[in-house]
């Protein structure tokens, strides 16, 4: 049997870490003190100690526990599956500002793309026939302006979303409970891998990871950290999506509602929401008017962390302005992909070869691209816009 590739050494000394236990807290801690996961292993246990660590997780982070370490580093064989840290610049900036940011990320699909604008769309499990068509019809008119629609891949409301993303041709994220490796329900093995394959499957837990209780109001918090806001189908009076709409709130996100009948169990949730005040929301182009601003801030942000050199570099001073129908930053990485794009969708294997730039780097022009409304893409493929 061939032997599992290893992982590049910062993503091995990541995995390391999150194998041997340590709670978020301290990891954070850590990778902020001393940089990066390397130099963590490096500190030794009184250094760990210092920073929450108790005999127990010294121990354990000496010995990490070798299945689980095991299972990551074969994950992370595959290919498009990624690990990112906290102190990684691909990290989405958006959810660096929540209270508990994962210290790292498991992606399977394409890391740039939770940097894109994105609603959350979330609900009831037992959702009705029409919550699940009115999910469908948001998510497909607000994938069609570019949002990115992010959801937690379970049964009701949030597979509706994925699935009407999916068919429209738009981006959407699933936010996982398990470890990326895991399904659930296990009946969206199939809808999880689709999602991978164009856009990405999210998960702070190690592969082989199972469904947990504990798990899926962790999980939404990442869901809402993602999003620029929220949107509520259906819930129940008690309900998960209650609690992604309550930590998108708490993140300054906006939280959106769907009406329904006073006779509808499901509807109570909503109405709740709206009594608190939600955004009450009959149509897709409430939200785009309601999250312009906000998108706009976004793209400026991003403009600048998008530059070489990542999160550290700053924005450049204002120059004049590029050519029509051509890329407003025109360093040779970012002309070099403009003249590989048409105006024919291209898949990305094939931008890379006609480019010759890296995966992440591309992703990234690419992401930039279509901020500024110069770059169409479906079903993974990418076509200029314009002349």
């Amino acid at each position: 049997m061939p032997r599992t590739p290893a992982p590049p050494a910062a993503a091995h000394a990541l995995l390391r870490l999150l194998a041997a236990g340590v709670r978020p807290a301290p990891l954070r801690r850590l990778l902020d003190s001393h940089g990066d996961a390397a130099a963590v292993l490096a500190a030794g246990p009184r250094d760990w100690a210092s920073h929450g660590l108790d005999a127990e997780a010294c121990r354990a982070l000496r010995r990490p526990d070798p299945a689980r370490l095991a299972r990551g580093e074969a994950w992370l064989a595959e290919p498009g599956h990624h690990l990112l840290g906290w102190r990684d610049p691909d990290y989405p900036p958006l959810l660096r500002r929540i209270p508990g940011p994962p210290p790292a990320l498991f992606v399977a699909g394409d890391p740039a793309l939770l940097w894109r604008p994105a609603l959350a769309i979330v609900g009831s499990r037992a959702a009705t026939a029409g919550g699940r068509a009115h999910a469908a019809r948001f998510a497909r008119a607000l994938a069609a302006t570019g949002l990115a629609i992010a959801s937690g891949l379970a049964a009701g409301i949030d597979a509706a979303a994925h699935q009407a993303t999916l068919d429209a041709g738009g981006v959407t994220l699933a936010v996982l409970g398990t470890g990326p490796d895991r399904a659930y329900p296990p009946r969206h093995a199939g809808l999880q891998a689709r999602i991978a394959a164009t856009g990405a499957v999210v998960s702070e837990h190690l592969p082989g990871t199972g469904a947990r209780a504990a798990h899926f109001p962790a999980r939404n918090r990442i869901l809402a950290g993602l999003a620029l806001g929220v949107l509520v189908v259906e819930a129940a009076a008690r309900s998960g999506a209650l609690i992604t709409a309550r930590l998108a709130a708490e993140a300054g996100r906006e939280v959106f509602a769907l009406p329904g009948s006073i006779d509808n169990p499901q509807a109570r949730g909503c109405h709740r929401l709206l009594r608190d005040g939600a955004g009450l929301v009959e149509a897709p182009e409430e939200i785009v008017e309601a999250l312009a601003p906000a998108v706009r801030a976004l793209a400026a942000q991003l403009k600048g962390e998008l530059q070489p050199g990542g999160l550290a570099a700053a924005a450049p001073p204002p120059g004049p302005p590029a050519p029509a129908g051509g890329p407003s930053e025109p360093d040779a990485d970012h002309q070099r992909l403009w003249q590989a794009l048409g105006h024919d969708p291209t898949a990305m294997d094939e931008l890379l070869e006609r480019s010759g730039l890296t995966p992440a780097r591309a992703s990234s022009i690419l992401l930039a691209l279509e901020l500024e409304g110069r770059v169409a893409s479906a079903h993974g493929r990418y076509s200029r816009i314009g002349v």
